[in-house]
C-alpha cells in the first residue's frame, strides 16, 4: 500500500496552527556529532506524542532541548505562543520525569511531591492541598507519609509523575518512564498514564524504545532517525503506510520482497519468487518494495489471490500466538504470525514441511525502491 506522498507526515495528521509545541529548525551538536539536524516537529495541545526511535536517533536529546537541559545552536522551541529557546530549565512550563524516577529518599511521598512547588515559593496551605489533589489523582491517597523506600516500583513511578504534575506544567516530558516496571505493572501504568492525560487536559511527550507502548499510548508517533523525523503519524497510519523501508522494518517488523510495479499500479512482480501478486492501493509503476506484515500472512492452500511457496524453517512459541519461519525459493525468510485461538496444534507446523503462504490484497505495502 502506498500514497504517493514524499512529506514525511500525512496532512490530516498535521498539527494546528496555534497552540501546542513547535519546534523549527533545531540543531543540536555534541563536538563532530550531529545529534539533532535540523529537526521540525509541531505536538498538538492536549496530546500524547510518542517519539520511537533506536539509540543515537536524537529522541532523549530532543527532550532535553524541549526541558532546556540542551542549548540548540539553531532553531527555535515554541509552546502555547511562548519562544522557549532562551528561557533556563526552570523557568520553562515544562517538567520532566526522568526513567530513574529521583525521588528523595529521606522526604516522604508527601514532601516529594511537594518538592518543586515549594521551590517555587507556594505557600504551605496551598502546597499541602495540591499535594493532597495529586495523590487522589494518582490514587495513592493514604501514602503521604510513607517514604519512598516503603513502596513498591509502580508506586514509585506514580509518587515521581505526582510530583511532575503537582505545579501545573503545560508540558510534561517522560523519558522512558515505565522501562524499569514488570510487564504486568508496564500493563497498567500505561493505561493510567492515558487516563491522566485526558483527565488533565495538558500534553505529553513520551520517549520509548518499545514499540507496543507507543502503538498503544499514543494519539500520535514520530519516528526518529539521525537527527530527523523519519516519519509522524498516527499509530495505525505509521503501521499500515510506512513511508518507506526504515519506518516498515521498525515499527512492526514487516517482512520486505523486491517488487515491480505493473504500469496499473496493482499488479506486482515478484520476480525472485516467480509470480505476480495484485495489491489492493496502488503504487507508483516500476521497481519497488512489497512489505507484508507478519500477521497478514496465512500459510495453507486458502486459495488466496496472492500466494508464493516455501519451506518452514522453525516455529516460535510466544503464548497468544506462533511465529513460523518460511524460507523461500530464492533463500528470502518470510515471518508468519498466527494466533492460537484454536490451539497450538492447529498452528504447528513441522520444519520442513512444504506450504504456500497466502495473503490478501490490502495486505500489500508498496514502498520506493
Amino acid at each position: 500500500m502506498t500514497t504517493g506522498r514524499s512529506t514525511r507526515e500525512a496532512p490530516e495528521d498535521a498539527a494546528p496552527p496555534h497552540g501546542g509545541l513547535t519546534i523549527a529548525g533545531v540543531r543540536v551538536r555534541y563536538g563532530a556529532t550531529l545529534a539533532l539536524d535540523g529537526l521540525d516537529l509541531a505536538v498538538r495541545r492536549n496530546e500524547l506524542f510518542v517519539l520511537l526511535g533506536g539509540s543515537g536517533s536524537g529522541k532523549t536529546t530532543l527532550l532535553r532541548a524541549i526541558a532546556g537541559f540542551v542549548r540548540p545552536e539553531t532553531g527555535r522551541i515554541i509552546l502555547d505562543g511562548i519562544d522557549l529557546s532562551t528561557l533556563p530549565p526552570h523557568r520553562r512550563p515544562v517538567n520532566t520525569m526522568f526513567q530513574s524516577y529521583a525521588l528523595f529518599p529521606h522526604m516522604s511521598v508527601a514532601a516529594n511531591i511537594g518538592f518543586g512547588l515549594r521551590q517555587q515559593g507556594v505557600s504551605r496551605a496551598d502546597t499541602r492541598a495540591r499535594v493532597a489533589a495529586m495523590l487522589a489523582l494518582v490514587r495513592l491517597e493514604g501514602y503521604g507519609g510513607r517514604r519512598p523506600t516503603d513502596l513498591s516500583g509502580g508506586q514509585q513511578q506514580r509518587v515521581a509523575l505526582a510530583r511532575s504534575l503537582a505545579p501545573s506544567p503545560r508540558l510534561l516530558l517522560l523519558d522512558e518512564p515505565l522501562s524499569a516496571l514488570d510487564q504486568g505493572l508496564r500493563l497498567e501504568t500505561r493505561a493510567e498514564l492515558v487516563r491522566l492525560r485526558r483527565s488533565l487536559g495538558i500534553s505529553f511527550v513520551l520517549v520509548t524504545h518499545d514499540q507496543t507502548e507507543a502503538l498503544t499510548m499514543a494519539d500520535r508517533i514520530g519516528v526518529m532517525r539521525d537527527g530527523r523525523m523519519a516519519q509522524v503519524g498516527t499509530p495505525s497510519a505509521l503501521y499500515e503506510r510506512p513511508i518507506d523501508r526504515f519506518v516498515a522494518e521498525f515499527v512492526g517488523a514487516a517482512n520486505i520482497l523486491p517488487c515491480i510495479v505493473g504500469a496499473d499500479g496493482v499488479s506486482v512482480h515478484l520476480p525472485a519468487q516467480g509470480v505476480t501478486a495484485r495489491a489492493a492501493v496502488p503504487g507508483p509503476p516500476g521497481p519497488g518494495l512489497l512489505a507484508l506484515r507478519a500477521e497478514r500472512l496465512r500459510i495453507g492452500a486458502l486459495h488466496h489471490v496472492n500466494e508464493v511457496a516455501g519451506v518452514v524453517t522453525g516455529c516460535a512459541y510466544a503464548g497468544e500466538s506462533l511465529a513460523i519461519q518460511v524460507r523461500l525459493r530464492d533463500g528470502t525468510l518470510l515471518r508468519v504470525v498466527r494466533g492460537l485461538a484454536d490451539g497450538l496444534a492447529a498452528a504447528l507446523t513441522e520444519p520442513g514441511a512444504a506450504v504456500t503462504v497466502g495473503w490478501p490484497p490490502d495486505a500489500c505495502i508498496l514502498l520506493p525502491a
